[in-house]
């Protein structure tokens, strides 16, 4: 079975994809209980013009367009970068089971500091996800200088 860390480095490519299509540098895959990658989905904030076009909730509304709801929490989200507190909501309210990130918000935010394109809230996704009435399993950071390379030199 392919690792966690596998699932991130196709998820921090995916991020350079975005990058490459003219978006901020984000990038998920969905991961099914079998340990395949079934969906993968980039930013697409600024080509699509909505602010709610992050990596993690484009990937939500496609899973929930293509995965039965009840495969849903034996699936593992894999994201480039810890998720948002948008992001983190739309995650538990999807049903997915885990998540594995790789740049965390504050490494992030280092990056981009006061960026206008990223209005960073300094609030982790484990902190959202605890308030939920379920439990959602987070691993992360990892790799954290892989999944910086696609934003340097992005955010200047």
């Amino acid at each position: 079975m392919t690792s966690d860390l596998d699932h991130l480095r196709r998820a921090i490519h995916v991020s350079r994809d975005a990058r490459d299509h003219g978006n901020h540098p984000f990038g998920a895959v969905l991961v099914d209980r079998h340990g395949t990658i079934v969906l993968e989905a980039e930013n697409t904030v600024t080509t699509g013009h909505d602010v709610t076009g992050h990596a993690e909730t484009n990937l939500v509304r496609l899973a929930w367009q293509q995965v039965p709801h009840d495969e849903l929490p034996s699936c593992t989200l894999v994201t480039s970068c810890e998720p948002c507190a948008m992001c983190a909501g739309a995650i538990y309210w999807s049903s997915i089971g885990r998540v594995v990130y790789g740049l965390s918000e504050t490494g992030l935010y280092a990056l981009t500091g006061d960026h206008a394109d990223n209005p960073t809230l300094a609030h982790s996704c484990r902190l959202v996800f605890a308030d939920g009435s379920r439990a959602i399993e987070v691993s992360g950071p990892h790799l954290e200088d892989e999944a910086a390379e696609p934003h340097r030199g992005f955010w200047l």
